[in-house]
């Protein structure tokens, strides 16, 4: 499984009953070294941001496939070169192997038209193919799965509560996703380490008068969030100087924290109701202070987590007595990039 960032190559090589063999963080210049001390995959799957409107399963990568990814780079310019450059650059060392695409966006295209539709020119919409996307698909996808699982439940309303550097949520209904706080880019929705989130698009057009257009872009992508809110984007630090009392990151956590509550309540009436609340993700499996905290401001949908349950790792962290479970999962995005891998190979998917 390859997993692209910014500057680093996630790789993790799986066994036939999913057991991992090798795992490693790499560079792109160190990876030809990687591969070659490691065995022969019989297949890849890679992690692509955007499949668009068009790729709404995993799908084998062929001449035509490439080619219609990197056309997608005008929807998602941050994200989709980094997704294809890690494609290229493992399919260079291994050309004999099938390459799988796996969409952060596929899981998302469940969304029923009023979760999905900007109000905006219908022209705008159809020339530009707009319309609220979402993203960290694979974690929800897994994520909800595997509450399902736990709960012993087909029918589950579940919000997954993804939360890393980039954080967003997701209603889940059956298994398929209903509505999702990331939009048409993954700028839209909650707080991050970095990136503003949802914004009024009215400042954008104002600041638009004042600045080039480059300049916003990078300070909302890069520069904002608790970064901008605390001085830092590690939610450890934050936490340890609020602690202390430094105002900027007592501020940073409140705002985080409400702009997590308010997005779950409103992904429960998306969802109808609320059978089980799920956190993955960097912060979500490690910060018992956020599920804490955001768990008491949900009190009034009959959410509660247990002092002495709330831990790191696979766990049910529900109170005694509480019928809605709060469950912290384990982000296992490799493991859905590998279902759908095999997937496509068996059918053939292109």
């Amino acid at each position: 499984m390859v997993n692209a960032g910014s500057s680093s190559l996630k790789l993790r090589l799986l066994g036939t009953d999913d057991e991992v063999l090798r795992s490693a963080d790499t560079t792109p210049e160190d990876l030809d070294d990687v591969l070659a001390a490691w065995p022969s995959p019989d297949a890849v799957g890679h992690r692509v941001v955007h499949g668009g409107t068009e790729f709404t399963e995993p799908v084998v990568v062929d001449a035509r496939v490439r080619d219609a990814l990197g056309e997608l780079t005008e929807l998602a310019p941050l994200h989709q070169p980094k997704s294809l450059a890690g494609l290229d650059a493992v399919s260079r060392l291994l050309p004999d192997v099938p390459a799988v695409a796996c969409f952060d966006t596929a899981f998302h295209t469940t969304l029923p038209p009023e979760a999905a539709t900007y109000a905006i020119p219908r022209e705008w919409r159809e020339r530009y193919a707009i319309r609220r996307y979402g993203f960290h698909g694979l974690s929800h996808a897994y994520c909800s799965a595997r509450v399902g699982t736990v709960l012993g439940r087909t029918d589950a309303r579940v919000v997954t509560c993804h939360l890393g550097a980039g954080a967003s949520l997701a209603a889940v209904v059956g298994g398929r996703s209903v509505d999702t706080t990331m939009g048409f880019t993954p700028l839209e929705g909650l707080v991050m380490a970095t990136r503003s989130g949802t914004v009024d698009p009215g400042l954008v057009l104002w600041l638009a008068e004042r600045m080039p257009a480059a300049e916003i872009a990078e300070a909302l992508e890069k520069h904002s969030g608790l970064s901008a809110l605390a001085g830092t984007p590690d939610l450890r630090e934050v936490r340890v100087a609020a602690e202390g009392g430094d105002p900027d990151a007592v501020l940073a956590l409140d705002v985080y924290v409400h702009r997590i509550a308010g997005g779950i309540a409103a992904m429960a009436a998306s969802a109808g109701g609320l059978d089980a609340l799920a956190f993955t993700g960097g912060v979500g499996e490690n910060s018992a202070l956020i599920r804490s905290r955001t768990a008491e401001r949900l009190a009034f949908l009959g959410v509660a987590v247990s002092d002495e349950r709330n831990n790191n790792g696979d766990e049910d962290i529900t109170a005694d007595g509480c019928e809605i479970r709060t469950l912290v999962v384990a982000a296992r995005e490799d493991l859905e990039i590998a279902r759908g891998t095999r997937t496509a190979l068996l059918t053939g998917s292109r």
